[in-house]
């Protein structure tokens, strides 16, 4: 029996990982386990909870919401709640995707990569979408990433990151590298009652650079975006001339 943790930065109760889990549970000789934060955590990044207790929710049979990040949930969910590692991790499916950049704040990516630092082989999917989400296509495609793997397995401390662009052809899969998306650096100033100024980060989330190969131009043609990203984050060609330095 396959076991698998599915994940995601949305929170135990949102349709993504419903879809993402019910998809999973029709493979065969599979063990769907859900282990997500109870709220939304999404731009959580890799942070995990240590100024205060987690608390584990069981939701019902094989569904459990953890109160705290989705890193939070990975670590709970394998050593608390299975207490092994499952064979694979599934974080998603996200409301939107996780391009570029988004790699270092998306608490769906985070999951993923806390996966892969445990050694266990893990895939993080997320699906584009102008404020209108059908989650059918993700699902379909996770499944065949899910079949895939069982054939040609990761190698340790690898992870793929995912993105669906809205109307998707499942046939049309670009192998990608992760682009660079621009938001400007925006951020838009309200005033309370009072007068004192408050702030929302936000920018332009369709602007990016061109780059041959990339994540965003995959999406822009309208082809699933599956992205290799390394736990290692050692630039290891820069060793050797930084020893010159010293």
């Amino acid at each position: 029996m396959t076991k698998i943790l599915v994940t995601n930065d949305d929170g135990v109760l949102a349709p993504g990982i419903k879809a993402l889990a019910k998809a999973l549970r029709h493979e065969k000789d599979t063990e769907v386990i859900v282990v997500a934060p109870g709220q939304e955590q999404s731009s959580s990044s890799h942070s995990i909870t240590l100024d205060r207790p987690l608390r584990i929710n069981k939701v019902s049979k094989n569904i459990y919401a953890v109160e705290g990040t989705p890193v939070d949930s990975v670590f709970m969910g394998v050593w608390a709640i299975l207490k092994e590692k499952p064979d694979f991790i599934f974080s998603g499916i996200n409301r939107g995707g996780n391009l570029g950049e988004d790699l270092h704040y998306s608490g769906t990516v985070s999951a993923a990569v806390e996966g892969g630092i445990m050694g266990i082989p893990s895939v993080a999917i997320s699906q584009l979408g102008a404020n209108k989400f059908n989650y059918d296509k993700s699902a379909a495609m996770a499944v065949k990433v899910y079949r895939m793997l069982k054939k040609h397995p990761l190698p340790e401390g690898l992870i793929l990151n995912v993105n669906v662009p809205q109307k998707a052809d499942l046939k049309k899969i670009s192998v990608t590298k992760t682009g660079k998306r621009d938001y400007g650096g925006k951020f838009i100033e309200n005033r309370d009652p009072r007068g004192d100024s408050y702030y929302w980060i936000g920018g332009n989330q369709y602007k990016f650079e061109d780059i041959k190969n990339s994540d965003c131009n995959a999406i822009v043609a309208g082809n699933v975006s599956i992205t290799p990203i390394r736990v290692d984050m050692t630039a290891k060609t820069y060793i050797s001339k930084m020893k010159k330095w010293i």
